[in-house]
Formats: C-alpha cells, sequence, structure tokens
C-alpha cells in the first residue's frame, strides 16, 4: 500500500474508533505544559548552581566548568534512576526531565538496571550500546558535516 492511500475502514472500525474517541481521556495540556517548564527549570537551575560552585570554590572559568557540571549532573541522574526517584520525577514532570545531559544519562542507566540479569556484555554494555549508538552515531556525523563546511568557507576565505 502506498503511502499516499488511506486504508478504508470497515462500519464496524468506524464505530470502534468513535467509541475509544469518546472516552479517551483529556489531557491537561497547559498543566503538563507548566510542569515540563518547572522541572526542566529546576533541573537547569541545579546545573547552572554546579557551573557557579565550581567558578566560585575551584576557579574554573565558565567554560571550564561545564565539564565537571555535566559529570555532576549526570551523576545525580544515574543516581536518581537507580534509586527509582528519576522515573517518579519523569511521571510528574513529562517532558521536563529530558534535558540533554540528565534525560540521556537516565536513558542509559534505566537501559543497563533493566537488563543487568542478562550479564554485563551482552545484557548491559549491549542494551547501552543500542540507545547510545544512534546518539553517537548522529553526533559524530553532524560534528563531520559542520567541521566540513567550516573548513569549506575558512578555505574560499570567508573567515
Amino acid at each position: 500500500m502506498s503511502k499516499g492511500k488511506k486504508k478504508k475502514l470497515t462500519p464496524v472500525q468506524r464505530e470502534y474508533q468513535a467509541f475509544a474517541a469518546q472516552r479517551e481521556p483529556r489531557r491537561p495540556l497547559l498543566t503538563n505544559c507548566l510542569r515540563a517548564f518547572l522541572v526542566g527549570g529546576i533541573i537547569c537551575t541545579i546545573g547552572q548552581g554546579f557551573q557557579w560552585f565550581y567558578t566560585t570554590y575551584f576557579n574554573f572559568d565558565r567554560v571550564t566548568a561545564g565539564s565537571p557540571t555535566a559529570a555532576s549532573m549526570i551523576i545525580i541522574a544515574v543516581l536518581l534512576t537507580g534509586l527509582g526517584v528519576y522515573d517518579h520525577i519523569a511521571q510528574w514532570g513529562g517532558g521536563g526531565t529530558i534535558v540533554p545531559v540528565t534525560g540521556f544519562a537516565n536513558t542509559l542507566a534505566s537501559a543497563a538496571i533493566e537488563h543487568r540479569s542478562e550479564g554485563f556484555v551482552l545484557g548491559v554494555g549491549g542494551n547501552m550500546f543500542k540507545i547510545a549508538g544512534p546518539v553517537i552515531t548522529y553526533g559524530v556525523f553532524a560534528a563531520f558535516v559542520i567541521g566540513t563546511i567550516a573548513v569549506l568557507i575558512k578555505t574560499a576565505g570567508g573567515m
């Protein structure tokens, strides 16, 4: 079947879709957006607090404080995932917990915890790579494309 054609529904299927649509609970869109904004903002504020801490007490500058800040946020996300707390935060805050560093750490830690009974290599490592692999692949490819464009512009005398 081609992408442009829609499958014709039988009367029973149309009746069922109408029945399901009537009983589908309404989602509180505004509340969900506010919760996501609040949780994402709190996560980012905590990260900003770590950056301030590293610049103030360890004499990092704003750029070099990024690495220990990210590492601290990753450690906290993994610990909260292991303790089962991050899932509760994600249930309440929804998309706000997908802030890149903590969300990715939660995803990898969840995969590791879920498949630990299958062994370290095939269970933990294999399932973590199923998730991390595409992210790493597309990240490396994007860096290659952007680097190539930057070299071409610089070579052409644009910079």
